[in-house]
C-alpha cells in the first residue's frame, strides 16, 4: 500500500486524530487530500496564515479563524463528518485557549466520525492530544515512485527548456537505486540541479547524483556518508576480521538462503582506543563493496517528547531505503549510557535504546550494522547478549607483523617507497602503538623533514616514536583491565 491508501486504512477504522511529524509538508498534504478524495470527504485546511479553508477548493477563508483558539473552536462546532488538516498547530497548542479548543475538535471528532490530522515538522502537542493521536510516518519513495518522480521533472524541464536524455539502462538502473532514502522533493531537486547547467540528462550525472545525495543526507544531520578505502590492502592487520568477512561474503546471495543461512546483521566492535575500531567498519563496507554511513547518536536528542524516537525512527528507515549498505554507530555507548544505569532523563535512552534493539531485530532489509564501543562499563548488558550481534570482535593494539603494514601503508600513502625504511626495527620500537599513533608518527617525521628541506629517514621516524608515548603507556591501567575483560569473550580482530 502506499502512503493514501494506509492513511485511508486509518480513517476507516475512525481513528479520530493522526499525527504526522515531517518536514514535507507539501508530500503531506498530497497524502491527506488523496486519502479525503478516496473517502468521499470534505477537507477543511487551517494555517495560522489563513485560518480555515476549504482543502479541495479553491475559495476565501473562513474570516476570524486565523487565530488558533478561534479556528480550532469553529471547527469543533461543525456537524457533517470531515477530514480536518491542522498545518503546525503544535506550536500553538501552548496556549491554554487553543489547547481546550483542539481537545474539544478531536473529541467531536470521534463523537461524528470526523478526522483530524495534524502536520507537523517537529513534535509538541500537548499530552491530552497526543495520547488520543495516531503517529503516522511518511514512507520514502520506492524505486517505482523514483522513477515517476524522475520523468516528471525531466518532462516538465524540458517543456520549459529542452532537454538531451542519453542514458544507458544500466545508469538509469544505477541512478534510481542511488536516489534511494532521500524523500520526493529531493528526488525532484537532484534531477534538476543536474540538468540545470547543461540541459543533458545522461551517463556522465551519475557522480554528480551521488554528490548531490551526499550533501543531502549530511545537511540532516544524522547521518553521515564515510569514504571507505578502495581496498583492504589499504588497511594493515585486522586478519581475523578479514577472514570472517570473506567467509560471508557470499552469504547475502540467494543461493545462501536456499542452503538454509541468512545474511550476518551485525557486529560489535570493542576495543583500545585508536587501535582501529573506525577502520574495521570501514573494512567491512570495502570487503563486500556496500556505501558506509554512520549515525551519530548524538544528533538525535531533542527537548520535544517523542522527537528523539522520532528522529531515530527516521534515521533506521532512512538507512533501510538506502539498503544494501553498512550502518556504522560510532561509540554506541555514549549515545545510550543512560540505559545502562539508573536513567536522570526521564527514561529518554532507555525508550531510543529500545528503539533500537526492536529494529536489529525485526528490521528485514538489508543493513549490516556495526557498533563500536570504548567503555564496556557504559553498555547496557542487553547490547551484549547472545543473538544481538553475529560476532563481538575486540581490536586490540596491533602486532609486530601489523606495525609492519601500518608503517608501509601511511608511508607508501605519503608518497615513499616502504622498501627504504627498516620497517621491521620501526615496528619493534613502536610496540604498545595503536595505528592511529604509528601514522602521527610517520606525519611528525614529514614535519621535521620537510622544515630541514631534507627526506624522512629511519632513524627520524624512530625520533618521533620515542617522543610521543602511547595510550597503552599513559593509560594503562585500562588497557589492561578492557585486554582482560575481553579475554575469552570476545574474538579478536587481528
Amino acid at each position: 500500500m502506499d502512503d493514501a491508501q494506509r492513511l485511508l486504512r486509518l480513517l476507516r477504522a475512525r481513528h479520530p486524530a493522526v499525527s504526522i511529524v515531517t518536514h514535507e509538508e507539501d508530500e503531506a498534504r498530497r497524502v491527506v487530500e488523496a486519502a479525503a478524495r478516496a473517502l468521499k470527504a470534505h477537507l477543511w485546511v487551517w494555517s495560522v496564515l489563513d485560518g480555515v479553508r476549504d482543502g479541495l477548493r479553491d475559495t476565501p477563508p473562513i474570516p476570524e479563524t486565523a487565530n488558533p483558539a478561534a479556528g480550532f473552536y469553529w471547527l469543533a462546532t461543525q456537524d457533517l463528518p470531515t477530514v480536518v488538516l491542522l498545518l503546525d498547530a503544535g506550536p500553538h497548542a501552548g496556549d491554554p485557549h487553543a489547547a481546550r479548543a483542539l481537545r474539544a475538535l478531536v473529541a467531536r471528532a470521534r463523537e461524528i466520525g470526523s478526522h483530524v490530522v495534524l502536520v507537523d515538522h517537529a513534535g509538541g502537542l500537548p499530552d491530552a492530544v497526543r495520547a488520543h493521536a495516531t503517529v503516522f510516518e511518511l514512507s520514502l519513495p520506492d524505486d517505482a515512485r523514483i522513477e515517476t518522480i524522475i520523468k516528471a521533472e525531466l518532462k516538465s524541464l524540458h517543456l520549459d527548456r529542452p532537454v538531451q536524455i542519453d542514458l544507458t539502462a544500466k545508469t538509469y538502473r544505477t541512478i534510481v537505486k542511488n536516489l534511494r532514502g532521500l524523500a520526493a522533493r529531493q528526488v525532484a531537486q537532484i534531477v534538476r540541479d543536474v540538468v540545470a547547467e547543461d540541459r543533458k540528462f545522461d551517463d556522465e550525472d551519475l557522480n554528480e547524483v551521488l554528490a548531490h545525495k551526499r550533501r543531502l543526507v549530511a545537511s540532516d544531520g544524522t547521518l553521515e556518508y564515510i569514504q571507505s578505502p578502495a581496498s583492504l590492502d589499504d588497511i594493515g592487520g585486522l586478519g581475523n576480521l578479514k577472514a570472517w568477512l570473506a567467509q560471508r561474503e557470499r552469504s547475502f546471495e540467494d543461493k545462501a538462503a536456499e542452503f538454509g543461512l541468512r545474511p550476518p546483521r551485525g557486529v560489535l566492535m570493542l576495543g583500545v582506543q585508536g587501535a582501529g575500531k573506525s577502520l574495521c567498519a570501514k573494512a567491512i563496507a570495502t570487503a563486500w563493496g556496500r556505501p558506509l554511513l554512520r549515525l551519530d547518536p548524538g544528533t538525535l536528542y531533542d527537548r520535544y517528547v517523542g522527537e528523539s524516537e522520532r528522529r531515530l525512527r527516521g534515521a533506521l528507515r532512512q538507512a533501510e531505503a538506502m539498503a544494501p549498505i553498512v550502518l556504522w554507530i560510532d561509540e554506541i555507548e555514549k549515545g545510550f549510557a543512560s540505559a545502562a544505569s539508573q536513567s536522570t532523563d526521564g527514561g529518554l535512552s532507555q525508550r531510543m535504546f529500545g528503539t533500537l534493539l526492536t529494529w536489529m531485530q525485526d528490521h528485514e532489509a538489508p543493513v549490516f550494522l556495526v557498533a563500536t564501543a570504548n567503555n564496556i562499563d557504559a553498555l547496557p548488558p542487553e547490547l551484549l547478549r547472545k543473538g544481538r550481534f553475529d560476532e563481538i570482535f575486540f581490536v586490540d593494539l596491533p602486532g609486530p607483523e601489523a606495525r609492519e603494514q601500518i608503517f608501509a601503508i601511511h608511508l607508501r600513502r605519503r608518497g615513499r617507497s616502504p622498501g627504504k625504511f627498516d620497517l621491521a626495527r620501526l615496528a619493534q620500537a613502536a610496540e604498545g602503538f595503536s595505528g592511529a599513533e604509528i601514522e602521527q608518527a610517520v606525519v611528525s617525521a614529514l614535519h621535521a623533514a620537510f622544515a630541514s628541506r631534507g627526506e624522512p629517514t629511519t632513524a627520524s621516524i624512530l625520533e618521533a616514536v620515542a617522543q610521543s608515548p602511547p595510550l597503552s603507556v599513559t593509560m594503562a591501567e585500562q588497557v589492561a583491565l578492557l585486554r582482560a575483560w575481553a579475554q575469552g569473550r570476545c574474538v579478536p580482530a587481528g
